[in-house]
């Protein structure tokens, strides 16, 4: 917010009055619309006076601007640049031209609805009065010309009539503009000093060169084209010419194809007759074989009857023979099997004894091992002492092993409380490690952030938590990680007041560290990273200038530094560079009454709600200033994490693994001790089984020798008698002999008998086979006589058919020979017919190959037809055509280059001459000044109009070239003095009607500063020079001044004079009244 005071804008002319309006002054001058203006000082389009409603900082003023050099001097932030915005904004200029703000309606003042701007030009008969309504609401204008409604494009009209150009920075040039004139084109500034200084037609020749060219081009384009297309057409045609000479050969082949197509039908017929008279020929010699093969095929089927008849006698002989073999085999076949029963008898018998035999000497072996069992448990037993001596070692291990196990089940109780405990103190883990990863995840989503918007900052913090031992001692991570808000809602407060090169700034507490880190991440990984050094002596602790406490009464809450938390280090910087611990935080109560804080709390810098306000004391007046800007919302510290619940939720993690390693320490010895238990447990039992055991034993050994002795002499009454089961087996294999032995006589007469039957059955089967081989002979000769016999039948009728085909082919082939001829069927091939044909191949092979290779050459013309010679004299007609209409492009081409030619020289010749002019001012201009410059017509090409440009080189030390003048070679300074000693050298020659500067001198050095402002007073202060305007904050002491300048001082402060009351004269008049009481 504007500290609470008046603005008063005053002129001062020399020899002349001045005037105020009310609230905010103007320059002295006569009111009026459309004034009449006898001989005046003023250029036509000059401005006569400025008047502002509601604009920017001005409630109402009026500058009334002398007519050559005006100088408008006032400190930072008092309105000079105001004035400059009103010009440009009231002559129809665009603000996107001024660079502050890209919608008209943001220079009207705040709390505003509408503005106005109304600017008096000089103009003869009558002064043009333009105004310009603002109005906030829909960003609209509303124009007036001389007190009557009109619309932008008239006012546009009434400005370009006088010249008035306030989009060409060699005219115009406003504060935040500056700097772009640099950046201007070699094309931009020749187009911009066209407009400014040269002839009003100099530029529009310029511009019809340019349309010339691209005439020029077109038609030297559309020349080339015509050239392209008949040269193009001309190969085409000779391309056509080519073809009908290949048309006309096409046509021989046809013809030639043509008459082998009608000869081959004759070929063909000629052969077809001759293959018809050999075929039948070859008929009438296979009707007479068949006839004699007949004839010599009936004898043989009454011997093949005969023999067939023989065959089978033997046949029914051979199966009567085969079935009284069956039979006897059949008969051989019971007594063998008889013989092998007997044989199986007499083994089953054997086998009986054998094993009666192996039972008798197994009784004998078991017998044996009894008796030897019971000798050895009777041994034992004896030596087994009295079992009564065992039962109290028995009871003693009993008493033991229950005090075991009590101590066990005490233990299994203790080591299940713990398990519990652990299992408490897992889920206890769980819950504060899942909360720290919570607390960690946030920190991710601030790092992820910072990755980013900051990549290099990213990458150095990750090669510092790994390089931290390089450091003497702590480094801080960047401040937006480093920073924890206590309540994400007052993040804003501290990103608006902490700038966002310290927000990602590294914190260190030794110069020394900074410099390692510095040294490795920009130089060594060139990464662009923002590092700062806390101060040597702690400021984390400084306290505010006032309680809190006593802040309440304004809506005040907290200090900046109660906001968040920090590492020390970083607190410690924020104290010292920022002063949070001295920074209030406010409410909109604050706001409501913020001219009432800042007057009685005096802080530098306090917020409210939504607004941040900054107070300083003007160095002028030591009047309190201030103002305010809204709240950029929060990006980085918007996540929070509670530090005091993150440090307890650490130190319970360390208790809690603290106890975790108690229990497995408690459990461990439990265990121990449990396993002893398992091993003392484990030896008495083993002690109580030995000790059953052995009392068990004895009454088991006298069982088990009484059961061993029933079982011996069981044993011994099962004895067998071997010799007399020897005698009954031996009588009845004898018996079995015998019956065998008859058996055997009978099979060997079965034998011979079944032997001299299959003699008799072979004799009759070889009897057999020779007669069946004489009947398959002569089976197999009638067989083959049948088959020639139907061969020759078939061969007959074979023949017969092809005749009867080749003679319907002959009849159809003459039939398609006389059609291929155009002949009727009684009507003779006609001579001319048969001397071609007697020219022709005379067989269908040759015909076809000629006929096929004469297809294939015409078949290489393809494409061609009748059109083609019809085409090709059309397009000989079109070339004709094409050729005349090329002459006439080149002549309309040459036509143009001569105007071109005139043109250029009515353009080019008074730009040069107007480029020398200019050079020379601004070169000597700069010889004053010990430096040296240059302007000069630069081009690459003469015929490239629109590459055209001015060229502005200088150099500013004896020691170095002449450099072109770009926004990167030379300093700030140079390029502004550069800028204002051109804008000097257009002065002169200058057509436009005043030229506006606005604070160009501020990165001169004092040197440059009072050189070049010798220079514009010299310049601007000549009879025969338009009006200049030269805004400036400061000046140097003893500055050279010129009768013909005016000075306008833009100043405020609280003890300013009505406008009403405010008398110049008045005002000199006490002037001179002091100086001569002081003398």
């Amino acid at each position: 917010m504007a500290a609470p005071g008046k603005r008063k804008l005053g002129a001062a002319t020399s020899g002349s009055g001045a005037g105020w309006s009310k609230r905010g002054s103007g320059a002295a001058g006569p009111e009026g619309s459309g004034r009449e203006q006898p001989q005046s000082p003023f250029v036509e389009g000059s401005i006569v006076r400025v008047t502002m409603e509601n604009f920017l900082t001005y409630d109402n003023c009026e500058v009334s601007p002398g007519p050559h050099l005006n100088m408008i001097v006032g400190a930072n932030g008092t309105g000079k640049s105001s004035i400059v915005c009103a010009i440009c904004l009231g002559l129809a200029g665009k603000p996107s031209f001024i660079g502050r703000a890209d919608k008209v309606g943001l220079y009207v003042k705040r709390g505003c609805s509408k503005g106005l701007v109304e600017i008096e030009l000089f103009k003869t008969p009558k002064n043009l009065v333009i105004k310009r309504e603002i109005h906030v609401a829909n960003n609209a204008s509303v124009w007036f010309v001389n007190k009557k409604p009109s619309t932008l494009k008239i006012v546009e009209e009434q400005i370009a009539a006088l010249n008035i150009q306030v989009g060409n920075l060699c005219q115009f040039l406003p504060q935040d503009k500056v700097g772009e004139f640099a950046k201007l084109s070699k094309t931009e500034l020749l187009e911009a000093t066209e407009k400014s200084v040269g002839p009003p037609e100099m530029y529009q020749f310029h511009c019809e060169l340019k349309n010339f060219r691209e005439r020029e081009r077109e038609l030297e384009n559309s020349l080339q084209e015509k050239t392209n297309f008949l040269e193009k057409m001309k190969q085409r045609n000779e391309r056509y010419k080519q073809d009908v000479e290949r048309y006309y050969e096409r046509k021989r082949h046809l013809d030639l194809i043509e008459m082998l197509e009608r000869k081959r039908p004759w070929v063909e017929y000629e052969n077809v007759r001759q293959q018809h008279e050999e075929v039948k020929q070859n008929r009438d010699h296979a009707k007479e074989e068949l006839k004699k093969l007949q004839q010599a095929k009936s004898p043989m089927t009454q011997q093949i009857q005969e023999v067939e008849k023989q065959w089978r006698n033997l046949d029914i002989k051979i199966k009567e023979k085969t079935a009284e073999i069956k039979d006897t085999s059949q008969r051989c076949k019971q007594k063998q099997d008889a013989v092998e029963k007997k044989d199986k008898q007499i083994e089953e018998i054997q086998q009986a004894l054998r094993m009666k035999s192996d039972e008798e000497m197994d009784r004998q072996k078991r017998i044996h091992n009894a008796r030897k069992m019971i000798e050895d448990w009777q041994n034992e037993l004896n030596s087994t002492g009295n079992s009564e001596n065992l039962q109290p070692q028995i009871d003693s291990i009993n008493n033991e092993l229950r005090q075991l196990q009590e101590e066990k089940a005490n233990i299994d109780g203790e080591m299940s409380d713990l398990r519990r405990e652990r299992e408490n103190l897992e889920r206890e883990k769980k819950r504060v490690t899942d909360r720290i990863v919570q607390f960690n995840n946030m920190m991710n989503q601030k790092e992820d952030k910072l990755r980013g918007r900051y990549r290099d900052t990213h990458n150095a913090l990750l090669w510092l938590r790994e390089n931290k031992d390089r450091f003497k001692r702590s480094v801080c991570e960047p401040m937006m990680l480093a920073i924890n808000m206590k309540d994400n809602r007052h993040a804003k407060y501290v990103e608006n007041h902490i700038s966002v090169n310290d927000m990602r700034a590294f914190v260190f507490e030794s110069q020394e560290d900074m410099e390692i880190f510095l040294r490795e991440v920009r130089d060594h990984q060139k990464l662009k990273v923002n590092a700062v050094c806390a101060p040597t002596e702690s400021c984390a602790e400084n306290r505010p200038s006032r309680s809190v406490e006593e802040l309440h009464q304004y809506g005040v809450f907290s200090y900046l530094r109660e906001l968040f938390d920090a590492p020390h280090p970083v607190m410690s910087y924020l104290c010292s560079q920022y002063r949070v611990h001295d920074v209030p935080v406010g409410t909109e109560k604050t706001r409501s009454m913020i001219e009432r804080v800042i007057q009685e709390t005096k802080f530098k810098q306090i917020y409210t709600a939504e607004e941040r306000y900054s107070v300083k004391v003007s160095a002028y007046t030591n009047q309190t200033i201030s103002s305010n800007t809204s709240l950029r919302p929060a990006q980085f510290l918007t996540v929070t994490v509670d530090a005091d619940e993150r440090r307890q939720l650490e130190n319970q993690l360390k208790d809690i693994n603290r106890h975790f390693q108690l229990r497995d320490s408690q459990l461990h010895t439990l265990y121990e001790r449990q396993k002893g238990l398992e091993r003392k447990d484990n030896e008495l039992r083993q002690q109580k089984k030995e000790r059953l055991e052995r009392k068990n034993k004895r009454k088991q050994l006298e069982s088990k020798i009484s059961m061993k002795h029933d079982s011996l002499k069981q044993m011994e009454q099962d004895a067998i008698n071997l010799e007399e089961e020897s005698q009954q087996t031996n009588a009845r294999i004898k018996e079995i002999n015998v019956q065998k032995a008859k058996l055997v006589t009978e099979l060997m007469q079965l034998i011979k008998n079944c032997i001299t039957l299959n003699i008799l059955k072979v004799d009759l089967v070889l009897q057999s086979t020779t007669v069946n081989s004489k009947k398959n002979r002569l089976e197999s000769d009638y067989k083959a006589a049948t088959v020639q016999l139907r061969a020759l039948e078939q061969q007959v009728s074979d023949l017969g058919e092809k005749k009867r085909v080749l003679l319907e082919k002959c009849k159809g082939l003459m039939r398609k020979a006389r059609q291929a001829c155009n002949l009727s069927p009684d009507q003779e091939i006609p001579k001319d017919f048969q001397t071609a044909f007697q020219d022709l191949p005379s067989t269908l092979d040759e015909i076809d190959a000629l006929l096929n290779e004469e297809k294939s050459r015409a078949s290489c013309f393809t494409g061609l037809n009748a059109s083609v010679v019809e085409e090709y004299n059309r397009r000989a007609q079109e070339i004709q055509q094409v050729t005349e209409e090329l002459e006439e492009k080149k002549n309309e081409l040459e036509s143009y280059r001569q105007n071109i030619s005139q043109v250029k020289e009515r353009w080019l010749t008074p730009l040069k001459q107007l480029v020398e002019q200019i050079n020379e001012k601004f070169s000597n201009f700069f010889s004053s000044m010990q430096c040296a410059g240059e302007v000069d017509l630069h081009t690459e090409n003469e015929e490239e109009y629109d590459k055209y440009g001015i060229r502005i080189r200088v150099k500013f030390r004896s020691n170095t070239q002449l450099h072109e003048l770009t926004p990167h070679h030379q300093s700030g300074g140079e390029r502004s003095v550069s800028t204002m000693l051109y804008l000097m050298a257009l002065q002169e020659l200058n057509r436009c009607p005043f030229r506006v500067v606005d604070e160009i001198n501020q990165g001169m050095d004092p040197v440059n500063e009072r050189r070049v402002f010798e220079m514009v007073v010299k310049t601007a202060c000549k009879e025969s020079t338009s009006q200049y305007f030269f805004i400036t904050p400061k000046l140097l002491q003893n500055l050279t001044y010129a009768e013909k300048m005016t000075v306008l001082f833009v100043y405020n402060g609280p003890f300013m004079l009505e406008p009403t009351k405010w008398n110049l004269k008045a005002f000199r008049k006490r002037r001179r009244q002091v100086e001569q009481m002081d003398q």
